[in-house]
Parts: C-alpha cells; structure tokens; sequence
C-alpha cells in the first residue's frame, strides 16, 4: 500500500475478493461478511477507529449491486441499528505492503490476532465450514 494513499480521503482498509461463481454464490459470500463483522458501526470496527475502518462493499459487476442491496435489506430486520455498510462502485484498488499478507498465520500470537482474528475464524469454520474446499 502506498503510504501517500492511506492519507486520502476516502480511504479504506478493504479485502479483495475473488471468487469462482461455479462454486460459491455472491449471496454466501455476503452472509459470511454480515455474519463475521458489525455492519452497523459507522468508520470503526471494534477498537479500530476512522473512517478507514468503515462496513463498505465495493463491487465491479453492475449486476452485483442490486444483489448486496437485496441482502442488506434482508438482514436489516434482524439487526438492532441501521446497516452502515456502504456499497459503492469499485476503484482503484491499492494492495497492503507484503508485511500484512498472511499476517495471521505468521503472527497468531500477536494480540490482536489472539483476541480478534482468532475468534472470528473459528466462528467462521463453525457458522460457514461447509462453504470452504
């Protein structure tokens, strides 16, 4: 990531996902993300504050906008506060430094990645195991 970038406006600290539509649907892949984060937090998740840590969805399929819409309207009712996620058209997309690629698995005793990642992990291979090869 280009450090001149994390000071923009706008900025984001986002995941690129890429997936094979043959075998996981984009509706299952958005149940994962709801279920695995606070889609009601506006620019935080957890302790981590700013706008850079705001719920957004960035999609690059037209198509694939009405569909995020259609499953954010689905969860809403069974959320306490109003979904916060934006979804907005994607745009450049500028990739972390090496040293935050698999920062998990060389780092699982790190704080954070003991304490946050860790349990999100596990609560992603009990709620969604099924969805991984």
């Amino acid at each position: 990531m280009n450090k001149s970038v994390e000071k923009k406006p706008g900025h984001a600290e986002v995941v690129k996902v890429v997936y094979d539509p043959q075998k996981i649907d984009l509706r299952s892949i958005l149940r994962v993300f709801f279920t695995l984060h606070d889609p009601t937090q506006v620019d935080r998740q957890g302790n981590d504050v700013g706008p850079q840590y705001r719920s957004c969805i960035f999609y690059s399929n037209p198509g694939h906008q009405e569909i995020i819409l259609d499953v954010i309207k689905a969860i809403q009712p069974d959320l306490a506060s109003p979904v916060a996620t934006t979804v907005e058209p994607a745009q450049v997309f500028w990739p972390a430094e090496d040293y935050h690629h698999d920062y998990f698995q060389r780092n699982p005793n790190q704080p954070y990645c003991s304490f946050v990642v860790a349990p999100k992990i596990s609560k992603a291979l009990r709620s969604f195991g099924h969805l991984y090869e």
